[in-house]
Protein backbone atom coordinates (compact mmCIF):
# COMPACT_ATOMS: atom_id res chain seq x y z
CA UNK A 1 0.00 0.00 0.00
CA UNK A 2 0.92 3.53 -0.86
CA UNK A 3 -0.52 6.40 0.82
CA UNK A 4 -0.21 9.24 -0.80
CA UNK A 5 -2.27 12.25 1.11
CA UNK A 6 -3.72 11.34 4.77
CA UNK A 7 -5.27 14.47 6.65
CA UNK A 8 -8.29 14.79 8.85
CA UNK A 9 -10.54 14.74 6.00
CA UNK A 10 -9.01 13.46 2.65
CA UNK A 11 -7.12 10.21 2.39
CA UNK A 12 -6.11 8.72 -1.00
CA UNK A 13 -4.54 5.64 -1.80
CA UNK A 14 -2.94 3.91 -4.84
CA UNK A 15 -4.55 0.03 -5.27
CA UNK A 16 -1.24 -2.13 -5.53
CA UNK A 17 -0.95 -5.07 -8.02
CA UNK A 18 -2.03 -7.55 -5.65
CA UNK A 19 -5.42 -5.63 -5.43
CA UNK A 20 -6.54 -6.58 -8.75
CA UNK A 21 -9.74 -7.23 -8.83
CA UNK A 22 -10.90 -6.77 -4.94
CA UNK A 23 -14.59 -5.10 -4.56
CA UNK A 24 -13.59 -1.06 -3.80
CA UNK A 25 -15.38 -0.81 -0.48
CA UNK A 26 -14.41 -4.59 1.02
CA UNK A 27 -10.70 -3.42 -0.48
CA UNK A 28 -10.60 0.20 0.78
CA UNK A 29 -11.90 -0.87 4.65
CA UNK A 30 -8.63 -3.00 4.82
CA UNK A 31 -6.91 -0.08 4.18
CA UNK A 32 -8.58 2.84 6.31
CA UNK A 33 -7.98 1.88 10.29
CA UNK A 34 -10.51 1.83 12.21
CA UNK A 35 -13.06 1.77 9.34
CA UNK A 36 -15.29 -1.06 9.07
CA UNK A 37 -16.81 -2.45 5.49
CA UNK A 38 -20.41 -0.98 6.35
CA UNK A 39 -18.96 2.58 6.85
CA UNK A 40 -16.96 2.82 3.47
CA UNK A 41 -20.13 1.53 1.97
CA UNK A 42 -22.01 4.75 3.59
CA UNK A 43 -19.49 7.32 2.47
CA UNK A 44 -19.58 5.73 -1.11
CA UNK A 45 -23.36 5.81 -0.99
CA UNK A 46 -23.17 9.66 0.07
CA UNK A 47 -20.80 10.38 -2.88
CA UNK A 48 -17.55 10.97 -0.93
CA UNK A 49 -15.51 8.50 -2.68
CA UNK A 50 -13.48 8.89 -5.70
CA UNK A 51 -11.75 6.34 -8.43
CA UNK A 52 -9.08 8.28 -10.48
CA UNK A 53 -11.54 11.66 -9.77
CA UNK A 54 -14.36 10.12 -10.38
CA UNK A 55 -17.27 9.58 -7.96
CA UNK A 56 -17.95 6.39 -7.46
CA UNK A 57 -21.25 4.73 -5.92
CA UNK A 58 -21.03 1.05 -6.67
CA UNK A 59 -19.92 -0.29 -3.89
CA UNK A 60 -18.82 -3.53 -5.60
CA UNK A 61 -16.77 -1.46 -8.44
CA UNK A 62 -13.81 -3.74 -8.72
CA UNK A 63 -10.25 -1.73 -8.15
CA UNK A 64 -7.40 -2.32 -10.36
CA UNK A 65 -3.90 -1.57 -10.08
CA UNK A 66 -2.83 2.06 -10.14
CA UNK A 67 -5.92 3.49 -9.69
CA UNK A 68 -5.86 5.96 -7.21
CA UNK A 69 -8.74 5.91 -4.64
CA UNK A 70 -9.68 9.19 -2.80
CA UNK A 71 -11.82 9.27 0.53
CA UNK A 72 -13.45 12.26 1.78
CA UNK A 73 -13.85 11.69 5.79
CA UNK A 74 -16.98 14.10 6.73
CA UNK A 75 -16.01 15.56 10.23
CA UNK A 76 -16.72 13.61 13.19
CA UNK A 77 -20.22 13.91 14.77
CA UNK A 78 -20.17 14.80 18.79
CA UNK A 79 -21.26 11.58 20.40
CA UNK A 80 -23.22 13.47 22.98
CA UNK A 81 -25.33 16.70 21.76
CA UNK A 82 -24.85 19.47 24.21
CA UNK A 83 -27.89 21.46 26.29
CA UNK A 84 -28.57 24.89 24.24
CA UNK A 85 -30.80 27.37 25.14
CA UNK A 86 -32.69 27.24 22.03
CA UNK A 87 -36.96 28.52 22.02
CA UNK A 88 -39.22 25.72 21.87
CA UNK A 89 -42.85 26.36 20.42
CA UNK A 90 -44.69 23.16 22.81
CA UNK A 91 -48.07 22.11 21.62
CA UNK A 92 -48.17 19.66 24.10
CA UNK A 93 -46.03 18.04 27.26
CA UNK A 94 -46.12 15.69 29.88
CA UNK A 95 -43.82 12.95 31.08
CA UNK A 96 -43.75 10.90 28.69
CA UNK A 97 -43.69 13.00 25.55
CA UNK A 98 -43.13 16.31 24.51
CA UNK A 99 -45.11 17.68 20.70
CA UNK A 100 -43.15 20.64 19.28
CA UNK A 101 -44.35 22.66 16.40
CA UNK A 102 -41.02 23.37 14.64
CA UNK A 103 -39.86 26.57 12.42
CA UNK A 104 -38.87 25.88 9.40
CA UNK A 105 -34.91 26.21 9.10
CA UNK A 106 -34.38 24.48 12.13
CA UNK A 107 -32.63 21.10 11.87
CA UNK A 108 -34.12 17.76 14.01
CA UNK A 109 -30.49 16.41 14.61
CA UNK A 110 -27.08 17.02 14.70
CA UNK A 111 -25.45 15.90 11.89
CA UNK A 112 -22.23 16.54 9.57
CA UNK A 113 -22.79 20.29 8.68
CA UNK A 114 -25.13 20.90 11.74
CA UNK A 115 -23.00 19.62 14.45
CA UNK A 116 -25.08 22.11 17.27
CA UNK A 117 -28.22 24.43 16.93
CA UNK A 118 -30.51 21.69 16.30
CA UNK A 119 -34.01 20.61 18.02
CA UNK A 120 -31.98 17.88 20.06
CA UNK A 121 -29.56 20.65 21.19
CA UNK A 122 -33.05 22.29 22.20
CA UNK A 123 -34.42 19.33 23.59
CA UNK A 124 -31.79 18.35 25.88
CA UNK A 125 -31.64 22.13 27.54
CA UNK A 126 -35.51 21.81 28.06
CA UNK A 127 -35.91 18.19 29.37
CA UNK A 128 -32.19 17.17 31.17
CA UNK A 129 -34.09 13.57 31.95
CA UNK A 130 -34.00 13.46 27.75
CA UNK A 131 -30.52 12.38 27.46
CA UNK A 132 -30.02 8.69 26.29
CA UNK A 133 -33.48 7.90 25.40
CA UNK A 134 -33.50 5.78 22.81
CA UNK A 135 -29.58 6.41 22.05
CA UNK A 136 -26.76 9.14 22.40
CA UNK A 137 -26.94 11.11 18.86
CA UNK A 138 -30.93 11.46 18.45
CA UNK A 139 -32.41 11.23 21.62
CA UNK A 140 -35.88 10.93 22.38
CA UNK A 141 -36.28 11.33 17.94
CA UNK A 142 -38.75 8.76 16.48
CA UNK A 143 -39.65 10.91 13.74
CA UNK A 144 -38.02 13.61 11.46
CA UNK A 145 -39.40 16.80 9.08
CA UNK A 146 -36.45 18.08 6.75
CA UNK A 147 -34.97 21.38 7.91
CA UNK A 148 -36.99 23.65 5.96
CA UNK A 149 -40.33 21.93 6.57
CA UNK A 150 -42.26 23.29 9.65
CA UNK A 151 -44.87 21.81 11.76
CA UNK A 152 -45.85 19.20 14.21
CA UNK A 153 -43.24 16.63 15.54
CA UNK A 154 -43.56 14.61 18.84
CA UNK A 155 -40.42 13.11 20.91
CA UNK A 156 -40.56 10.47 23.62
CA UNK A 157 -38.88 11.60 27.13
CA UNK A 158 -38.95 7.54 28.33
CA UNK A 159 -37.58 4.40 27.51
CA UNK A 160 -41.29 3.42 27.52
CA UNK A 161 -42.81 6.10 24.97
CA UNK A 162 -40.13 5.71 22.92
CA UNK A 163 -40.17 1.95 22.29
CA UNK A 164 -44.05 2.76 21.81
CA UNK A 165 -43.78 5.39 19.12
CA UNK A 166 -40.81 3.86 17.32
CA UNK A 167 -42.86 0.86 16.61
CA UNK A 168 -45.83 2.82 15.68
CA UNK A 169 -44.08 5.09 13.21
CA UNK A 170 -42.70 2.21 11.85
CA UNK A 171 -45.97 0.76 10.58
CA UNK A 172 -48.59 4.58 10.45
CA UNK A 173 -50.88 2.22 11.56
CA UNK A 174 -52.19 3.91 14.69
CA UNK A 175 -50.83 7.57 13.51
CA UNK A 176 -52.14 9.99 11.55
CA UNK A 177 -50.01 12.90 9.68
CA UNK A 178 -51.63 15.58 7.91
CA UNK A 179 -49.76 17.84 5.80
CA UNK A 180 -50.46 21.30 3.32
CA UNK A 181 -48.59 21.68 0.68
CA UNK A 182 -47.95 25.01 -1.42
CA UNK A 183 -47.43 23.66 -4.96
CA UNK A 184 -47.05 25.17 -8.52
CA UNK A 185 -50.30 24.32 -10.72
CA UNK A 186 -53.14 21.94 -9.82
CA UNK A 187 -53.04 18.61 -9.18
CA UNK A 188 -54.98 16.45 -12.02
CA UNK A 189 -57.28 15.02 -10.57
CA UNK A 190 -57.72 16.84 -7.77
CA UNK A 191 -57.81 14.31 -5.56
CA UNK A 192 -55.84 10.71 -4.88
CA UNK A 193 -53.98 8.18 -4.08
CA UNK A 194 -50.13 7.42 -4.76
CA UNK A 195 -48.55 4.31 -4.32
CA UNK A 196 -45.39 3.52 -5.24
CA UNK A 197 -41.69 2.39 -4.50
CA UNK A 198 -39.30 5.45 -3.51
CA UNK A 199 -35.65 4.96 -3.10
CA UNK A 200 -32.31 6.54 -4.13
CA UNK A 201 -32.32 8.16 -7.28
CA UNK A 202 -30.01 6.34 -9.85
CA UNK A 203 -28.04 9.36 -11.34
CA UNK A 204 -28.18 11.18 -8.04
CA UNK A 205 -27.72 9.84 -4.78
CA UNK A 206 -28.59 13.02 -2.95
CA UNK A 207 -32.41 12.81 -4.21
CA UNK A 208 -34.92 10.42 -3.81
CA UNK A 209 -37.23 9.40 -6.66
CA UNK A 210 -40.08 6.91 -7.63
CA UNK A 211 -38.67 3.72 -8.34
CA UNK A 212 -39.04 0.38 -10.09
CA UNK A 213 -37.02 -1.66 -7.56
CA UNK A 214 -34.97 -1.37 -4.51
CA UNK A 215 -37.26 0.90 -2.93
CA UNK A 216 -39.68 0.87 -0.09
CA UNK A 217 -43.28 1.53 -0.68
CA UNK A 218 -44.51 5.02 -0.11
CA UNK A 219 -48.27 5.50 0.35
CA UNK A 220 -49.62 9.50 -0.24
CA UNK A 221 -53.68 10.46 -0.03
CA UNK A 222 -53.77 13.72 -1.31
CA UNK A 223 -56.73 16.38 -1.62
CA UNK A 224 -56.45 19.78 -3.42
CA UNK A 225 -58.18 22.47 -1.26
CA UNK A 226 -57.88 25.84 -3.25
CA UNK A 227 -57.04 25.20 -6.98
CA UNK A 228 -55.42 27.52 -9.19
CA UNK A 229 -51.41 29.13 -10.50
CA UNK A 230 -50.56 27.89 -7.38
CA UNK A 231 -52.87 25.38 -4.93
CA UNK A 232 -52.91 24.54 -1.75
CA UNK A 233 -53.49 20.39 -1.30
CA UNK A 234 -53.61 18.14 2.46
CA UNK A 235 -51.60 15.23 1.88
CA UNK A 236 -52.30 12.42 4.74
CA UNK A 237 -49.12 10.29 4.36
CA UNK A 238 -49.44 6.16 5.28
CA UNK A 239 -45.66 6.08 5.41
CA UNK A 240 -43.18 7.73 6.24
CA UNK A 241 -40.07 7.61 3.52
CA UNK A 242 -37.37 10.61 3.16
CA UNK A 243 -39.16 13.24 0.73
CA UNK A 244 -42.36 11.64 0.28
CA UNK A 245 -44.51 14.20 -0.45
CA UNK A 246 -41.76 16.47 -2.14
CA UNK A 247 -41.22 13.27 -4.47
CA UNK A 248 -44.97 12.56 -5.17
CA UNK A 249 -45.90 16.08 -5.75
CA UNK A 250 -43.24 16.78 -8.72
CA UNK A 251 -44.33 13.26 -10.10
CA UNK A 252 -47.92 14.94 -10.70
CA UNK A 253 -46.60 17.65 -11.85
CA UNK A 254 -47.11 20.05 -9.56
CA UNK A 255 -43.52 20.43 -7.19
CA UNK A 256 -43.81 21.89 -4.04
CA UNK A 257 -43.55 25.92 -4.15
CA UNK A 258 -39.68 26.89 -2.93
CA UNK A 259 -38.20 23.13 -3.34
CA UNK A 260 -34.93 23.60 -4.12
CA UNK A 261 -34.17 19.78 -5.09
CA UNK A 262 -37.64 18.47 -6.68
CA UNK A 263 -38.89 21.84 -7.61
CA UNK A 264 -38.40 24.84 -10.21
CA UNK A 265 -36.77 27.78 -9.39
CA UNK A 266 -37.97 29.36 -12.54
CA UNK A 267 -41.27 29.26 -11.46
CA UNK A 268 -40.66 30.46 -7.91
CA UNK A 269 -38.74 33.31 -9.26
CA UNK A 270 -42.14 34.62 -10.79
CA UNK A 271 -43.99 34.48 -7.63
CA UNK A 272 -44.08 37.48 -5.46
CA UNK A 273 -42.97 37.36 -2.78
CA UNK A 274 -40.46 34.62 -3.67
CA UNK A 275 -40.33 31.56 -1.07
CA UNK A 276 -37.50 31.34 1.05
CA UNK A 277 -37.94 28.00 1.87
CA UNK A 278 -40.10 25.10 0.43
CA UNK A 279 -43.65 25.68 1.11
CA UNK A 280 -44.35 22.01 3.33
CA UNK A 281 -46.19 22.00 6.58
CA UNK A 282 -46.55 19.32 8.91
CA UNK A 283 -50.49 20.32 9.81
CA UNK A 284 -51.82 17.79 12.38
CA UNK A 285 -50.87 14.75 13.39
CA UNK A 286 -53.57 11.91 15.44
CA UNK A 287 -51.88 9.43 17.43
CA UNK A 288 -52.75 7.20 20.57
CA UNK A 289 -50.69 8.45 23.99
CA UNK A 290 -48.21 5.91 23.65
CA UNK A 291 -48.50 4.88 28.00
CA UNK A 292 -51.93 5.64 28.93
CA UNK A 293 -53.15 4.91 25.13
CA UNK A 294 -55.88 8.11 25.26
CA UNK A 295 -56.58 9.53 22.02
CA UNK A 296 -54.05 13.01 21.24
CA UNK A 297 -55.02 15.02 18.42
CA UNK A 298 -52.93 18.28 17.47
CA UNK A 299 -52.83 21.34 15.12
CA UNK A 300 -50.30 23.47 13.84
CA UNK A 301 -51.62 26.93 12.80
CA UNK A 302 -49.70 27.44 9.68
CA UNK A 303 -46.75 29.81 9.44
CA UNK A 304 -46.74 33.62 8.42
CA UNK A 305 -44.47 32.45 5.28
CA UNK A 306 -47.68 30.55 3.72
CA UNK A 307 -49.55 32.61 1.29
CA UNK A 308 -52.61 30.80 2.57
CA UNK A 309 -54.25 31.33 5.92
CA UNK A 310 -55.61 28.91 8.47
CA UNK A 311 -59.29 29.58 7.20
CA UNK A 312 -58.03 28.66 3.59
CA UNK A 313 -57.16 25.45 4.75
CA UNK A 314 -61.04 24.83 5.25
Amino acid sequence: MVVLVETDDIRSFVVPPEGIGARLDAWLATQCEGFSRSRVQGLIRAERMRVNGTIVVRAASKVEPGDVVTLAVPPPVPAEPQPEDIPLNIVFEDEHVIVVDKPAGLVVHPAPGHLDGTLVNALLHHCPDLEGIGGVARPGIVHRLDQDTSGLLIVAKTEAAMRTLTKEFASHVQIRKTYLALVHGTPVPAEGHIENLIGRCPWDRKKMAIVERNGKIAVTNYRTLSAGRYSLVECVIETGRTHQIRVHMASLGCPIVGDAVYGRPGWDRQLQPQPTRQMLHAWKLELKHPVTRAPLAFEAPIPNDFPYRPSAAG
